[in-house]
């Protein structure tokens, strides 16, 4: 259905926009709070009549917009924002949030009259659009700017690389000995690794040959008294 509406309506539109909607919600809900009438050509005389009427309002609600445009083009709106290890923004900028930025700032508008042509993915500075009313738009700056937070802690592994890399080029001779050491320790590691082990049968079986080929204690003590007593004699 086809209804001309006579009030500003959220989400729905302006004074004297055509708009198309539900049968239920023009008769539950436009009709009886008369936001809206019926667009029916039948009704000529009723349209015309709603017209000069309607355009007075138009003419008040313009004069609203223009000043709410001058408001928002002095608007330079700055985000702080966290990101990525690309550069890129943790999520996008989105015209939900812009709307709650400017209402801190005093300037109230609706969220869908806010255009954001482009997603805003990274930091920097744009230009947002606001259509404020039929023929009435506005822009206002917006900068993004990285958070402070974040950004030391960036500073810090900058200076760490660039520490390190002035290292580097002043001993490079410390640098290649660290990656040498490594290697003959690693090399070591795989000598004592590649060693055949012994069975535990083969290191009981080595023991008791040993054991088998040596004499006791008591009977090597006899035959060096024996050996001495040859000597005396």
């Amino acid at each position: 259905m086809k209804v001309i509406l006579v009030e500003k309506v959220k989400t729905l539109g302006n004074i004297g926009e055509i708009v198309n909607v539900s049968v239920g919600y023009a008769r539950n809900f436009l009709f009886p709070k008369k936001y809206a009438i019926l667009a029916d050509e039948k009704n000529t005389k009723v349209l015309n009549h709603q017209n000069r009427i309607i355009a007075k309002k138009v003419a008040a609600h313009k004069k609203e917009a223009l000043e709410i445009k001058k408001k928002i083009e002095q608007v330079n709106l700055e985000l702080i924002k966290k990101i990525g290890a690309s550069g890129r923004l943790f999520g996008t900028v989105t015209n939900s949030e812009l709307a709650q930025e400017l209402l801190k700032l005093g300037v109230d508008v609706e969220r869908r009259s806010i255009i954001i042509e482009t997603p805003i993915k990274s930091l920097g500075s744009y230009e947002i659009k606001v259509k404020i009313f039929a023929d009435v738009e506005a822009t206002f700056k917006l900068k993004l700017i990285i958070d402070p937070v974040q950004a030391e802690e960036l500073k810090k592994q900058q200076e760490l690389a660039a520490k390190k890399k002035k290292e580097a080029l002043e001993n490079p001779e410390k640098v290649e000995a660290a990656p040498a050491e490594a290697s003959e320790e690693t090399e070591a590691e795989e000598v004592v690794e590649a060693a055949p082990k012994k069975k535990k049968g083969e290191v009981k079986a080595s023991e008791e040959k040993e054991t088998k080929g040596k004499k006791p204690a008591k009977a090597e003590a006899a035959d060096d008294k024996k050996t001495k007593a040859k000597k005396k004699s």
